[in-house]
This record gives C-alpha cells, sequence and structure tokens, in this order.
C-alpha cells in the first residue's frame, strides 16, 4: 500500500448471507471493534439487508454497500434493482463485475461496462472486479485477459468519474477456494491493472486510484499482501462475516 498516494479500503463482501436481523448483530459487533481504523470499511450486503445494516452502521465509520446494481434505470428485469434505486437509499457504493455473478449469472465483459456506467451516472462508487480463470492463469494470458476486462470495463468513463472507481482483482481460482494468490502474483496483476489505467488515463490517476486484492484474504494472510506496494486494500468474502477476523485485516490496512 502507498497511503499517501491513495487511500486503502477494506470491503466485505457478504454475498448471500445474513437475515436483516443477523446483519444488524453483525455490524453492531464489528463497529467498535475497526472504530479506529486507518482505512476506509465497508460491508457491501445483500439488497434485503441494506436498510437494517445502514441503521446498525449510523455513527460508524462503515459505509454501507450493495452486491450489484442492473444497467437500466427501469425496466421489466424481474428481481433486479436498479442503481438509482440505491441510491435513493442513501448506498453509495457498489460492487460490479464479481466472479460469482460472472460465473453463475451469465455477467460479461459488456454488461459489466452496462453496470458500471449506470452506477456511475446514479452518482455511486463502483468496486470493480476483474480477475481470470485458473485455466486462464495457465495458459499465460492473465496480464491481457484482466487488461481487457478494464479496459472494457472503463469504456467512455471519464477521468473524473474514474475518482469513484475501486478496482478489485479478483483471481477467480482463489474465490471461496482457500487458495490464494502469494503476494508477489497479486501484487504483480495489480501492477498490471494499474499501468492500464496510467496507459488510459495518466500517472496521476494511476497512482491515485485504489486497487483490492480480492482472492481469500483472511486475518492470517491480510498483512503480507496488504504490504505490496500495489495492493491498497480488500474485498473480503468469508472473512467478512466473522467480526474478529475481519477487524484483523482491517488493522493490517491500518497498519500497512
Amino acid at each position: 500500500m502507498n497511503k499517501s498516494l491513495r487511500k486503502a479500503v477494506i470491503a466485505g463482501n457478504w454475498k448471500m448471507n445474513k437475515t436483516p436481523a443477523e446483519a444488524k448483530e453483525l455490524i453492531t459487533a464489528i463497529a467498535p471493534l475497526v472504530k479506529d481504523a486507518g482505512c476506509e470499511v465497508v460491508a457491501c450486503t445483500p439488497y434485503v439487508d441494506l436498510w437494517a445494516a445502514q441503521e446498525a452502521a449510523k455513527g460508524t465509520n462503515i459505509q454501507i454497500g450493495a452486491e450489484n446494481c442492473h444497467w437500466a434505470k427501469s425496466g421489466a428485469f424481474t428481481g433486479e434493482i436498479s442503481a438509482d434505486m440505491l441510491a435513493s437509499m442513501d448506498v453509495n457504493i457498489v460492487i460490479i463485475g464479481h466472479s460469482e455473478r460472472r460465473q453463475y449469472f451469465g455477467e460479461t465483459d459488456v454488461t459489466v461496462h452496462d453496470r458500471t456506467r449506470a452506477a456511475l451516472d446514479a452518482g455511486l462508487t463502483v468496486i470493480l472486479c476483474v480477475g481470470e480463470t485458473l485455466e486462464q492463469r495457465e495458459q499465460g494470458i492473465t496480464s491481457e485477459l484482466v487488461a481487457l476486462q478494464t479496459k472494457i470495463a472503463l469504456g467512455g468513463v471519464s477521468a473524473e468519474e474514474l475518482k469513484r472507481v475501486i478496482i478489485a482483482y479478483e483471481p477467480v481460482w482463489a474465490i471461496g477456494t482457500g487458495k490464494t494468490a502469494t503476494a508477489e502474483q497479486a501484487n504483480e496483476v495489480c501492477h498490471v491493472i494499474r499501468e492500464v489505467i496510467a496507459e488510459l488515463y495518466g500517472k496521476a490517476a494511476a497512482d491515485g486510484i485504489t486497487i483490492q486484492y480480492g482472492g481469500s484474504m483472511n486475518a492470517a494472510n491480510a498483512a503480507e499482501l496488504l504490504a505490496q506496494p500495489d495492493v491498497d486494500g480488500g474485498l473480503i468474502g468469508g472473512a467478512s462475516l466473522k467480526p474478529q477476523d475481519f477487524a484483523a485485516i482491517v488493522e493490517a490496512a491500518t497498519k500497512g
């Protein structure tokens, strides 16, 4: 991390976990453990938990975000939620393009772009996820693939709008598998992403953008990963549901 140039962000991705009552309980447990954080702290929850999580987070330093949004403002998209709907709830951050959305729900680079565009138009901050499968890593195309995903997602995004984008490198092979990229592997790809941003927007923008690592970061490996110069935080899955573990990751980012 280089907190003199860019902000560090630890964001929890709760995935499909917790009822509203459980969400309130979890935020209440996390809040005192992260109150002195030297980084931004975010909890991205299922739609049904947003209000309860916001209520529990009032007066704390925890921001509440969503896990996805649709590209359209409204329409015949049963089961979907628009960015404007999130904004109307004072939700100001949303995850877009998570590997599980790509793997299980047909998300493509094009729809990731469209959802990113919609979120930015609604005034939201986007946590944009990119990453390769194990097969793609073994084929040696990680850098090319991640660069392509980043470029497509950011098509038409202005330099000013880029200030509301956080990029999360999520190797698909390390999501929910317990496998983690080595600190060097994580930093290598985060650096590739930063070089893409420099190519598109210039060095100042590249220096200023927050790039997280999101592949099974946990309390045990967070410090090593966050010590890397191009890793500016984490998008945390399972560990975000455990107050002590999540707090340990926040503490590692605070010290880093």
